[in-house]
C-alpha cells in the first residue's frame, strides 16, 4: 500500500514531462503492431484443444483485419523467438552482466 501511495503522488510529476509523452507513444506503437499477439495464438490453441469455440460480442473481422491480425501474431512469435534465442545464448556462453562470483547457472 505504501508503494501505491508513493506512486500516486510521484506520477503527477512524471506525466508533466516529455519523457512521459515518449513513453506513451512508444506504448501505442507496441500496441498497434501487436508485439504481444502471440498470446492470442496461445488462446486459440487452448480453445482448439478444449474443443470449445471462443465467444465474442465483437462483429466478425474483415479479410484485411484477419490478415493484419495473423501478421501481428507471426511478427510477435518471431520477436519472442529471437529474444529467447539471444537470452539463452547469453546465458549458456556466460555473457551476462552479473558479477564474476555468480555462476552462470544462477544468472
Amino acid at each position: 500500500l505504501a508503494t501505491q501511495v508513493n506512486a500516486s503522488h510521484c506520477m503527477l510529476d512524471y506525466i508533466n514531462t516529455y519523457f512521459a509523452v515518449f513513453t506513451f507513444y512508444t506504448a501505442m506503437v507496441i500496441e498497434f503492431f501487436g508485439l504481444m499477439h502471440v498470446s492470442y495464438f496461445i488462446q486459440k490453441c487452448v480453445s482448439w484443444a478444449a474443443g470449445k469455440p471462443i465467444q465474442s460480442n465483437k462483429p466478425p473481422k474483415s479479410a484485411l483485419q484477419v490478415a493484419f491480425f495473423w501478421f501481428c501474431v507471426v511478427l510477435s512469435a518471431a520477436v519472442f523467438g529471437f529474444s529467447l534465442a539471444v537470452t539463452l545464448e547469453g546465458l549458456f556462453t556466460g555473457n551476462t552482466t552479473m558479477w564474476d562470483s555468480v555462476p552462470n547457472t544462477v544468472t
